[in-house]
């Protein structure tokens, strides 16, 4: 597959790693957990918009443009990431923020990804939760039309055929790894929410006969819509790559037991497995994303869906930027307690 016959722009730090968590393997004792890391794709934290990014901005570079509109929650991993290449590219960026979870907390409001949006230089507007946000970037656009402005609309999660040839590249790059170390994966797993890293994935995995199970944990949707959405997604990018009947519709698989309480609620799952990470292997997943999906991940093998002597790779989509809007999901408190009970002393003293 000639990805290179698509334009694209060369930011992200690839190939991303791919390593083993044996800590944590052990823990649960069921499958070896390996994990794609792809919240080192560098800029501002990184994450796995990055990689469409590479796809998405090249082309409005093509058309022209002068600022990136896009839009997502709050906490956006993706608004954070646009921000930070449309600042590398030396391009405006105007972000719509869709109140999703109805917080009053200004550290979820301000602090976190919204702090570094604003740090990039990017723009930004509030929308109540629920409104047709495509159709609220467009008005937008027409308004900065009027104004004088070429504008490049993304959608939330950069989920279109264009950014979805990111996730296809990452196949061929994952299995390029697992090629070279003789690595035999059995499972794949990551959270799946706007649905384009989900549909280039099953659309590079496909075109690859990689023969390779792939599942999407559901940060949002209810499963039929989710894998609805990833479906007629995979397909479209699968015939624009010219390989259109790869694609099949059991090749897409969502759980959706993992949402809990809604999008961008922490489930206590999600909390437990954003610590475990954290203790046993060192590394940060957010409350949105990636803390649900390995949420659903470490769930499933302790009911015995991933056994002893198969390998998952769960693929990190990046995000620990938002914790800093989530510090209420932690509790710490007995701890910091104790801490200021030292700094008083040492004070008094």
């Amino acid at each position: 597959m000639h990805l290179s016959r698509f334009p694209r722009l060369h930011f992200a730090h690839l190939p991303t790693p791919l390593e083993p968590l044996p800590r944590l393997s052990k823990a649960l004792g069921g499958a070896e957990i390996w994990i794609k890391r792809d919240d080192c794709t560098g800029l501002s934290t990184g994450g796995n918009k990055t990689r469409k990014l590479e796809f998405l901005m090249a082309e409005a570079q093509a058309r022209g443009a002068d600022i990136v509109i896009t839009q997502g929650a709050t906490q956006s991993n993706h608004a954070r990431q646009t921000a930070a290449v449309a600042a590398k590219l030396g391009m405006a960026c105007h972000i719509l923020l869709e109140d999703r979870t109805g917080s009053k907390d200004p550290d979820y409001n301000f602090n976190g990804n919204v702090l570094l949006d604003f740090l990039h230089g990017a723009t930004a507007e509030k929308r109540p939760g629920g409104l047709d946000m495509n159709q609220e970037m467009e008005r937008v656009a027409d308004r900065l039309r009027a104004e004088g402005r070429n504008p490049y609309t993304i959608p939330g999660g950069g989920s279109n055929t264009t950014g979805a040839l990111g996730y296809v590249n990452c196949a061929f790059e994952l299995l390029g790894q697992a090629n070279d170390r003789g690595l035999v994966v059995d499972h794949i797993v990551h959270a799946t929410g706007s649905a384009g890293t989900q549909a280039g994935l099953v659309a590079g995995l496909a075109a690859l006969n990689a023969g390779i199970p792939l599942l999407g944990i559901s940060v949002r949707a209810p499963r039929d819509k989710q894998e609805e959405n990833v479906f007629k997604l995979a397909a479209a990018t699968a015939e624009r790559l010219g390989c259109a009947d790869a694609v099949r519709r059991e090749q897409v698989v969502a759980d959706s037991n993992y949402v809990g309480a809604g999008y961008g609620i922490p489930t206590p799952g999600c909390i437990e497995a954003i610590t475990l990470f954290a203790e046993l292997e060192g590394i940060l997943l957010d409350p949105v994303y990636s803390g649900k999906g390995a949420a659903g991940l470490i769930d499933m093998i302790r009911k015995g869906r991933f056994p002893a002597g198969e390998r998952v790779v769960f693929l990190h989509t990046g995000g620990s930027a938002a914790l800093f809007g989530y510090t209420k999901a932690f509790d710490f408190g007995e701890r910091v307690r104790a801490l200021a009970t030292q700094t008083r002393g040492r004070e008094a003293a």
